[in-house]
């Protein structure tokens, strides 16, 4: 017996490891465009990770360093990376230039200059001065002046002018100009490298979901009433649906972005350590907080957002169940009853959404406080260290920038963690339907049945849908080939239970079935079900056109059968009155069509492929008395050659059967022609005169 429930409420583990693998396991056949996908994603965050990086260099190399100078001496040989600026006749080397290239060493006695600032003028004074040191400088009209320093020494001191300036600085803006080229080029190659690796492994989503999605239909096709009658078709329906889609979705956002994020948090680890592995204490100083508030959520948001799924499948529960029987509803007046029914659920549903949504709501701003605490104490500790010399200020700017980036899939962990519940959820719902197993499988050696010629034998069958329920008890009959039998009781004597087991949607426990000698259960299902024609009491039609629900989609059926069939049947004739003819639309489950005239296509449905054995289960049950007599005849003429069995619940129906078998609570009690049975004066005849009062007393 299977253990699937079905149910809208399995809640299994918010992530269970088993099932993550299985799902994992549907990425192997895509498994050089996975690899591909991850090779982009850490291309990304190298390229992600370099942009505060370059910024940090700018910011250390050029925007911060005291500008001092050493002149180059005469005939000094400069490498060609070294840059030389001209100041009044004077070749300049920048000291963090030469420092580079090690020429300073080699150049101790050549004259030192530095730029200073007062407010908004610029000097150049002749002397190496301190970057930290104080002093005053004083300039004339002419442009020249002294620098006076603290400890009273005066340097000599030119002003700049703006030619000057450029001149001095070009290298520095030529090498800033260069840097914002590479963070311009990083910026587009993040851009680019992230676009192709989200597009390249959504795309191996859609193709995983798209496989998904045929196995579990298919499955289902595959599974025997047997298996489908104990759960609802809501349910399966959203095994196919809704389910394939919340796994889609984890695969498109929480495994895509997860392995980006991973790279990220990852890269920005190993970025700090390698810029100052104090500081990077100081700033993930907060991941504890970060993971404690990371459990208390998952635990607390697990338990509501269970809640809310409980509901809401209550919810869809309770509104099908009432379009469903809107007709009873109305005519018995209960709408404000069923309000009020659906209104409980819909408030207590709202109370839940209302408490995951505070939790959530509530899990973001934590992270930005704790996030908000770590870059305080990155300021504090970082700034001092600033201006001490300790650390430079470009590496406490990339720390900054780096923290919040650290922060941010953090911060979409709320999101990602109720997607990757919703995925856990749908994930053991449809692996538990996918591997409901086959009660009923075709056999390894089946028996070939390319031709039948209908016999049906039932030896000593019992039958019974749950335990030892029977509905069939020591079943036994023999239908000639070409032979009409009918089939008649009470309600619940076992009737239709007959026609499923010859088509073999369920197995008998004990006893055989058997076509032409052959137990059903020794022929491929797919035979079997060929070679019957099959009329339910209540015709389903597809949605598409008549001649598509005759011919059920068989491109060998071709249209000159099917308007010869309709004409027998007595169906033609509407069909030609219908705009469109055998192309006229029919909507879903038929719901254009009128019962009588759903149930005549239905009859033409099952003798358009001429089968050997015709079954018919109370298939004039929805027609007028018109188009009974029609029927009737076109029965007389379809049922020759071939073996017919009818269930009838208008036992007049039935007379010209070559037999009749009475069934009465699980066993057949009389069997006979109609002639035969009401000279017995038993059973059935007790039934027929009772049937008569009851149309007498309903024409009278």
């Amino acid at each position: 017996m299977s253990q699937w429930s079905g149910g809208e409420e399995t809640w299994g583990k918010a992530y269970d490891s088993r099932l993550m693998r299985r799902l994992l396991g549907y990425a192997r056949a895509h498994a050089w465009a996975v690899a591909l996908g991850v090779l982009l994603a850490l291309l990304a965050t190298a390229a992600e990770l370099a942009g505060p990086y370059l910024v940090k260099v700018a910011i250390d190399e050029h925007f911060t360093q005291a500008t001092r100078f050493v002149q180059r001496p005469a005939g000094a040989a400069v490498p060609e990376d070294v840059p030389v600026v001209r100041w009044r006749e004077v070749e300049l080397v920048r000291v963090r230039d030469a420092n580079a290239a090690g020429l300073l060493a080699a150049w101790s006695d050549a004259a030192r200059y530095t730029v200073v600032r007062d407010g908004p003028q610029l000097a150049l004074v002749e002397g190496d001065v301190p970057r930290d040191a104080e002093g005053t400088l004083v300039l004339g009209s002419d442009g020249r002046g002294v620098f006076r320093t603290a400890d009273g020494a005066a340097l000599p001191a030119h002003r700049l002018s703006g030619e000057e300036v450029l001149a001095l600085w070009a290298p520095t803006i030529q090498a800033v100009l260069r840097l914002a080229g590479w963070y311009l080029a990083v910026l587009v190659a993040a851009f680019a490298l992230g676009y192709s690796q989200m597009l390249l492994l959504a795309g191996v989503s859609q193709r995983i979901i798209l496989r998904l999605r045929r196995e579990t239909y298919a499955h289902l096709l595959r599974l025997p009433l047997a298996v489908l009658d104990r759960h609802p078709t809501g349910r399966l329906v959203t095994r196919v649906t809704n389910d394939t889609e919340t796994l889609n979705e984890m695969y498109a956002n929480v495994l895509v972005n997860a392995l980006k994020d991973g790279f990220m948090l990852v890269g920005i680890i190993g970025v700090m350590v390698a810029l100052d592995w104090r500081l990077t204490l100081l700033a993930l100083s907060t991941v504890p907080l970060v993971l404690g508030a990371t459990v208390w959520y998952r635990r607390t948001s697990r338990d509501a957002f269970r809640q809310v799924r409980q509901l809401l499948s209550r919810i869809n529960g309770a509104l099908s169940e009432t379009l469903s029987g809107i007709r009873v509803v109305h005519l018995f007046h209960r709408q404000r009853e069923q309000y009020r029914r659906l209104e409980a659920i819909n408030r207590a549903h709202f109370t839940a959404s209302l408490r995951e949504l505070h939790l959530t709501s509530l899990f973001r701003p934590m992270m930005d406080f704790i996030y908000a605490l770590g870059l305080a104490a990155l300021l504090w500790w970082g700034g001092g260290a600033v201006v001490r010399g300790a650390v430079t200020f470009g590496v406490l700017y990339a720390f900054i920038e780096y923290l919040n980036r650290f922060f941010q899939p953090i911060n979409d962990l709320a999101e990602r963690y109720t997607i990757l519940q919703q995925a856990m959820a749908s994930a053991e719902r449809i692996f538990q339907l996918l591997d409901e197993p086959n009660p009923l499988p075709d056999p390894p050696d089946p028996v070939p049945l390319s031709r039948v010629r209908g016999e049906i034998a039932f030896r000593n069958v019992w039958f019974a849908y749950r335990g030892e329920e029977w509905v069939l008890k020591d079943i036994s009959f023999t239908v000639q080939p070409g032979e009409t039998i009918a089939l008649v009781g009470a309600t619940g004597a076992g009737k239709s239970t007959i026609l499923q087991l010859l088509c073999r949607f369920y197995d008998v426990q004990r006893g055989a079935v058997l076509i032409d000698g052959v137990d059903v259960r020794r022929l491929r299902q797919a035979d079997l079900r060929r070679h019957i024609g099959f009329v339910l009491q209540d015709a389903f039609l597809f949605a598409g056109t008549i001649r598509d629900n005759i011919r059920l989609f068989q491109e060998d059926v071709t249209d000159e059968a099917i308007e010869r069939v309709c004409r027998a049947i007595g169906a033609h004739d509407f069909i030609a009155r219908l705009p469109g003819g055998y192309d006229a639309p029919v909507l879903e489950r038929g719901s254009n069509l009128s019962a009588g005239q759903r149930q005549l296509i239905a009859f033409a449905r099952a003798l358009v492929r001429d089968p050997a054995i015709l079954v018919l289960d109370e298939a004039t049950a929805h027609v007028d008395t018109e188009t009974e007599r029609l029927m009737q005849e076109a029965l007389l003429k379809a049922s020759r050659g071939r073996t017919t069995i009818i269930i009838a619940h208008r036992l007049a129906t039935v007379r010209h059967a070559d037999r009749i078998l009475v069934l009465h609570k699980g066993r057949i009690r009389e069997m006979g022609t109609h002639d035969e049975l009401m000279r017995r004066g038993g059973l059935y005849r007790t039934l027929v005169e009772l049937q008569a009062r009851q149309e007498q007393l309903g024409g009278a």
